[in-house]
């Protein structure tokens, strides 16, 4: 009895071992990481990834001379970077390493692409214009999204496609111009605020809301479509100097009040320019951001299961100091997966919404610099596409496949 007792346990403790051995093996599986050619010119910068709801994913990007700053696309075609086709160019663009050009399409109503202009001599002052295409060969354009007239930043934008329309959220500086004052020294009479509008696929506004009528200067807005509806996520400003992370959910066609998704309580006298980023399936919403409370650099993720009403208790994501800029995707139901820069380096992990963390791994050595930009990060299927700029060959823009 005693020798059967033993025999049993040796057994069970055998397998127990057996199966820990092969969770920590499955978790060390390490990610096969592709490099994909970019078919753009140098120097080149500013990326930006979006993927259709038909499964294309499309790059876009500024290249820039002495004189000219021209936006082009490219769309992935069997791992390949189609050649590249010209949106729009011009002499006066305001060209940003933080506030990037925007491009959407549902793949059959149209094509619809942003870049910042510049207006009048202030340096911080620009208007948003809209390109269009029916094909995605031939652009019209451009259409001024905002329709205040005032000389002052508008930018960070947001694009999500809607059916035949597509919601938009940015940065609005209409309250921060003063009249006869120097606007480059950011002189404000009043703080940024947040809007949204419905557009056509022409640019033509169907309707505008504000959302927010104090908030961080020069962070990423952030949107998504949840089954409750549209969801805005940005950086906050409280009179206070709090600028944490804010949600607002368009609900029976009106906007809820913008209330945090958790509280950092980071005070800072200055916009960190480190906007927050988020996915979605179904109700379940994921969104990434940086935070810096008592000069404490965190990365974390936070997961709501209710299209954004109420959010669990974040997880953090760094171990180092991290640069932040992150981006997020969701990969199911239950587990995202984030991009951050930290120690000179682009990192992703896997986070489930039970706090449950992956293996962190490097897609690449990456400046911390402004003019390193915010590399960009999308699903393919089971695989990533990541784009980032690499300052040191040139100012070039880098792309690669991560598989699993």
């Amino acid at each position: 009895m005693k020798s059967y007792s033993l025999k049993r346990i040796s057994i069970i403790v055998s397998l127990f071992l057996f199966l820990y051995a092969c969770s920590k093996n499955k978790k060390e599986i390490e990610p096969v990481i592709t490099q994909i050619p970019f078919t753009g010119n140098n120097p080149s910068a500013e990326p930006n990834l979006f993927p259709d709801s038909l499964g294309n994913i499309y790059l876009t990007w500024i290249e820039k001379n002495e004189k000219t700053s021209t936006l082009l696309y490219s769309k992935l075609e069997n791992n390949k970077w189609s050649e590249p086709i010209k949106i729009a160019s011009g002499d006066n663009w305001f060209v940003n390493w933080a506030d990037f050009p925007q491009f959407v399409t549902n793949g059959k109503d149209g094509f619809l692409a942003s870049i910042l202009v510049k207006r009048g001599k202030s340096t911080y002052a620009y208007d948003i214009h809209l390109y269009h295409s029916t094909d995605g060969k031939n652009w019209n354009g451009p259409v001024i999204l905002h329709d205040d007239g005032k000389e002052a930043e508008h930018g960070f934008v947001s694009m999500m496609p809607e059916n035949n329309r597509v919601l938009i959220s940015w940065l609005d500086g209409r309250n921060t111009a003063m009249e006869n004052s120097d606007h480059d020294a950011h002189d404000h009479a009043g703080a940024m605020s947040v809007r949204a509008a419905y557009v056509d696929y022409h640019g033509n506004k169907l309707n505008e809301w504000e959302l927010d009528n104090r908030v961080c200067d020069c962070c990423q807005t952030g949107i998504i479509q949840t089954h409750n509806g549209p969801v805005v996520i940005y950086r906050d400003r409280s009179t206070d100097e709090v600028r944490d992370i804010s949600i607002a959910r368009l609900q029976h066609e009106k906007w809820t009040e913008g209330k945090p998704i958790f509280e950092d309580n980071w005070i800072i006298n200055g916009c960190p320019v480190n906007g927050p980023k988020l996915d979605a399936k179904g109700n379940i919403i994921a969104i990434a951001w940086y935070a810096e409370p008592k000069n404490n650099p965190e990365v974390k993720v936070i997961f709501s299961a209710d299209g954004g009403e109420s959010f669990n208790i974040p997880v953090k994501i760094n171990d180092a100091k991290p640069t932040g800029r992150v981006d997020i995707n969701m990969m199911d139901d239950s587990t995202a997966m984030i991009s951050w820069i930290e120690n000179e380096e682009l990192k992703a992990m896997s986070v489930s919404k039970n706090g449950e963390k992956g293996n962190p791994f490097t897609i690449s050595r990456i400046s911390s610099k402004r003019s390193s930009g915010f590399p960009q990060m999308t699903r393919d299927g089971k695989s990533l596409i990541f784009a980032w700029t690499d300052v040191s060959d040139n100012m070039s823009i880098k792309t690669a496949r991560v598989n699993f």
